[in-house]
């Protein structure tokens, strides 16, 4: 059972479920918005489920029950966002009457997803981390800027309650005091303060790394993968629309590590960026689930997360193989609107640009044997051009959000 909140329909993180687990015959329902939603097309999904609403909070739960119990066995649950993710913590013992999942520490799920409380277990657990602050007031953040040092990273620390139903981004990167002002004084809500503002660490797509992997029940790690951003969308600051496979030894120790000192189980997706000034690699945030990137990360041997995650629960054993180094995944609607943004930036020339796609292994949306979704996608991403272009011109015109 793929269980989604979020909803955009250009999730392809649980189209990616469905077809990594449908391929080894595994029944696979989810949580779909509507019919023509592209993972609803896929031909690796037994049924789509009604949708359910974030806020429905105690409701979700019993349907949750009511769909669990109609399926007659005991599925796996993999949630696919922080909303899911902190429901099924919380909710373990009602749930695990229909469902299997990896048992996990309700807090340590909400501390994971909170950049406030994840910053202070990086202190407590010696994690490199960018240095963070956590004003609650304009005056705070203004007694801030008289040290600071700028570009600054003005970010949400649950980015799940910025000004929900709205598209403006929840990392804003300020080259002055005046922009981080302006950023603040829009997306701040007073009486529930959701900001914080963080070290820059410059670099290229070079310096961001990103770790995927599976925790047994003891916290030990059966699955481990590394790999790079090479292009995100929003650009600079956001999810993975081009990434490669490279090790990283050193990533690799340091999340092994954490994950096994605050007892974490499951799915785990990490992101780190490389800091050329002090050489340590520095950690961004923990999603307690599984990313929309994990099929960039498959194993030699056709191991991925999700396939990890279904082998441990049933009772089977999970072997690691590493990922071809160099191979690479591509998000084919974000990149191709990424790309023009980075083309434009001057940091993509064409001839780069056409280089870049040389060993992509797997797109996020086609599939040779799964190409219904790819289309559905196509026609409702070409469907929202004009409103998007719109949405674009309009931040244009309020001055850049987001910069190198």
């Amino acid at each position: 059972m793929v269980l989604k909140f979020d909803p955009n329909i250009f999730h392809h993180g649980a189209l990616g479920i469905a077809r990594t687990l449908g391929r080894l015959g595994v029944p696979v329902y989810g949580v779909q918005e509507d019919r023509w939603a592209p993972m609803a097309r896929s031909r690796y999904l037994r049924d789509r489920l009604p949708w359910m609403d974030a806020g429905a909070g105690k409701e979700n739960l019993s349907r949750l029950l009511q769909l669990g119990r109609g399926l007659g066995s005991h599925a796996i649950l993999i949630p696919t966002d922080e909303v899911g993710s902190i429901l099924v913590a919380e909710h373990a013992q009602a749930l695990r009457e229909c469902y299997r999942f990896p048992r996990q520490d309700p807090l340590l799920v909400r501390s994971l997803c909170s950049k406030q409380r994840l910053y202070h277990l990086c202190r407590e657990f010696d994690v490199p981390a960018p240095q963070t602050w956590f004003p609650t007031t304009r005056d705070e953040v203004l007694d801030l800027l008289g040290a600071a040092v700028f570009p600054v990273v003005l970010k949400a620390i649950d980015p799940w309650l910025l000004h929900r139903g709205t598209q403006l981004a929840s990392v804003i990167i300020a080259n002055d005091a005046k922009e981080l002002l302006r950023w603040y004084d829009r997306l701040e809500d007073p009486r529930h303060p959701n900001l914080m503002l963080q070290e820059y660490i410059p670099g290229g797509p070079e310096s961001i790394w990103m770790y995927n992997g599976y925790f047994n029940a003891h916290s030990e790690s059966l699955v481990h993968f590394t790999g790079r951003k090479l292009r995100q969308h929003p650009p600079y600051t956001g999810m993975t629309t081009l990434g490669v496979c490279a090790s990283n030894e050193v990533v690799e120790a340091t999340t092994k590590r954490f994950m096994k000192a605050i007892g974490y189980r499951g799915i785990v997706d990490m992101g780190y960026r490389y800091d050329a000034r002090d050489g340590q690699y520095k950690l961004l945030d923990v999603n307690p689930r599984i990313g929309a990137t994990f099929r960039l990360f498959v194993g030699t041997n056709g191991i991925d997360v999700a396939r990890a995650l279904y082998l441990d629960l049933t009772g089977q054993q999970v072997e690691m193989a590493g990922a071809r180094e160099g191979r690479k995944w591509l998000v084919e609607s974000h990149d191709t609107i990424s790309s023009l943004r980075y083309l434009r930036d001057g940091r993509l020339t064409l001839t780069n640009w056409l280089r870049s796609f040389r060993g992509v292994d797997e797109g996020a949306w086609f599939a040779r044997d799964d190409p219904l979704p790819f289309a559905v996608m196509c026609l409702r991403f070409l469907a929202r051009g004009p409103q998007k272009l719109s949405q674009a011109l309009a931040r244009r015109a309020r001055g850049r959000p987001l910069g190198a």
